[in-house]
């Protein structure tokens, strides 16, 4: 074999090897990467689903909407500490209803995190959930309509001072849970008040008072 050839060759396997070798070193770095990442996100989540205790908390019966043995919902009662303030109660049962449910009973991805939930001056509710609730449930529309369900069904029974829902997905509106279900507009709560009626102008009785108020004048 010629010399010049030798060379090259021998040139081309050191290039080689040390090309594996930064491909291998690569391959650990990225690893290293996403095993932080994921650490990461494990103790953000941690943090986002620690226990909330408020001052105003007193234990009580909450019903919590799961599947029962079938692909029907139904409450089962668990013993909560529940606060008083609507923002920090519907905190408390929603992420009882992700972190508590046998894997049966189970309506919303097990890795779903609570990221927020606000609660507007007209009772209107925002809830955003992490992107796992679209993208881990079960594809389909009986899966996607039992999660929302689970959702609507858990606060209207434990927090009645709210009328409506918004869900968000990571802080944004989207448009579908996972392809399905609308997630554009809101789903109904519990219904608003009635405003107690405003008495006619004029009744019956209206002469007795306004020969009160004439006699008042004089």
């Amino acid at each position: 074999m010629p010399r010049d050839l030798k060379i090259v060759l021998g040139i081309l396997t050191v290039a080689v090897l040390v090309g594996l070798a930064s491909l291998g070193g690569l391959h650990e770095r990225m690893k290293g990467l996403s095993e932080n990442s994921h650490a990461d996100e494990e103790a953000r989540r941690e943090v986002l689903t620690a226990p909330i205790s408020t001052p105003t908390d007193v234990t009580v019966q909450a019903p919590m909407y799961w599947f029962a043995g079938t692909n029907q919902l139904a409450p089962v009662n668990v013993s909560l500490a529940l606060s008083a303030d609507p923002a920090q109660r519907a905190r408390q049962v929603l992420n009882a209803l992700i972190a508590d449910p046998t894997p049966q009973q189970r309506t919303l991805p097990a890795s779903t995190t609570l990221l927020g939930f606000y609660v507007l001056s007209d009772g209107t509710a925002i809830a955003d959930f992490s992107d796992a609730l679209a993208t881990e449930i079960p594809s389909g529309i009986a899966s996607e309509q039992a999660a929302i369900d689970s959702i609507v069904d858990t606060l209207k029974a434990n927090v009645p001072s709210l009328f409506r829902l918004k869900i968000l997905i990571q802080g944004q509106e989207v448009d579908t849970l996972a392809g399905h279900i609308d997630l554009t507009g809101f789903f109904d709560l519990n219904p608003v008040p009635a405003q107690p009626a405003i008495p006619p102008l004029h009744s019956q009785n209206a002469p007795a008072a306004s020969a009160a108020a004439t006699a008042a004048i004089r």
